[in-house]
């Protein structure tokens, strides 16, 4: 039986990669994390990559385990700073392996491992990249990433080894779960909430000039995961993955207002990081009125709202824009999906909406 163990199953790919899995019966699903997320049917395994030791006790039993999906993520408070620290590079670093080991010496039947990375790989946060940034030319490894870290010891381990490895490279994702780093959602489901209750209309706080960004809705990053572990061509190769589409803060940004229930208003540059926080009483009034079930402000924000500041601000930077990606070779390979960019905005917000994690519309 195939057994799929989702590490960082609280976290927007990891708790989609759940999803993905949870209408097939013929598959063992265990989610770990430390957070306990929304299960599907899955085992729950609750676990901190940093301690080794808890890490060897709790996996060493897991000998049935046949697909590792690797979705954990550590990222520091200052978001974009963390991302250039060498702290965070060996800690992401350690997380895997304290996981990998203990797993890789018991799982004897291990097939398949599918390592989640993101367009950082390219250098996104460091520089202006090639357009569009392709799987087999463009990575920029001259750049420290634990990326890179995580990529070369999994290598490192697969030889003489029978189990094979993808790498996933998803564009800004957008999805429904609450706490993670970087989900958009979030950051603009508390900022539209804040705004409506107070009667104004959903205004727009980025900056600069439109500029167009590619999606990937969590959705489907998490079939394409379950995919790329079934399917011969999925394996043992690095995939970009977008929704197919492109789109700009601005157009879409009546869908946005629509699925929250407002009206567009002005454009208002703002950063969210600065704005929200201090906003966490009248958060807590929204909850208590409504009877959501949604955490207190920045446990739902996670650290999203300096996130959703990079992107509607991103156009300011130096680095420059846009940052596209190749999905030919994830098209050629047998994953034809695509998601229309606007529906996947509204999508997550109306799931959001049905779980009492915001406002009915």
């Amino acid at each position: 039986m195939t057994h799929v163990l989702v590490a960082g199953a609280s976290g927007l790919v990891g708790n989609a990669v759940l999803r993905a899995y949870a209408d097939n019966a013929d598959v063992k699903v265990t989610a770990l994390s430390r957070r306990r997320p929304r299960l599907y049917g899955a085992g729950f395994l609750e676990l901190d990559l940093m301690d080794a030791q808890a890490c060897a006790d709790a996996l060493g039993p897991l000998s049935d385990v046949t697909h590792l999906v690797y979705a954990a993520l550590y990222e520091k408070d200052d978001l974009v700073a963390g991302w250039l620290a060498e702290d965070q590079i060996v800690r992401n670093d350690a997380m895997l392996r304290h996981l990998f080991e203990p797993l890789v010496a018991t799982a004897r039947g291990l097939e398949h491992v599918c390592l989640l990375q993101g367009t950082k790989a390219y250098g996104a946060h460091v520089r202006r990249i090639p357009v569009p940034a392709r799987e087999d030319r463009d990575e920029l490894k001259s750049q420290a990433n634990f990326y890179w870290n995580q990529e070369g010891y999994l290598r490192s381990k697969q030889k003489d080894a029978r189990w094979e490895l993808t790498i996933i490279r998803p564009q800004i994702v957008f999805g429904d779960t609450i706490g993670a780093a970087m989900n958009p959602i979030a950051a603009i489901g508390l900022y539209g909430a804040l705004l409506k209750e107070a009667g104004d209309p959903l205004h727009y706080p980025g900056s600069g000039p439109d500029t167009a960004f590619e999606a990937a809705d969590a959705e489907l990053v998490g079939r394409a995961i379950r995919w790329s572990g079934t399917i011969g061509q999925g394996r043992d190769r690095s995939f970009n993955i977008t929704n197919g589409d492109v789109f700009v803060w601005r157009q879409v940004w009546p869908a946005i207002a629509d699925a929250l229930g407002m009206k567009v208003g002005e454009e208002r540059p703002q950063q969210l990081a600065q704005l929200l926080p201090p906003r966490s009483h009248d958060w807590d009034k929204i909850c208590r009125k409504y009877r959501l079930a949604a955490p207190p402000l920045m446990e739902f924000a996670g650290k999203s709202l300096a996130y959703a500041d990079l992107l509607m601000h991103r156009a300011d930077d130096a680095h420059g824009l846009p940052a596209v990606v190749s999905t030919i070779r994830l098209r050629r390979s047998g994953f034809s999906e695509v998601m229309d960019s606007e529906d996947m905005l509204r999508a997550s917000i109306m799931r959001m909406q049905a779980e009492q994690l915001l406002p009915p519309r």
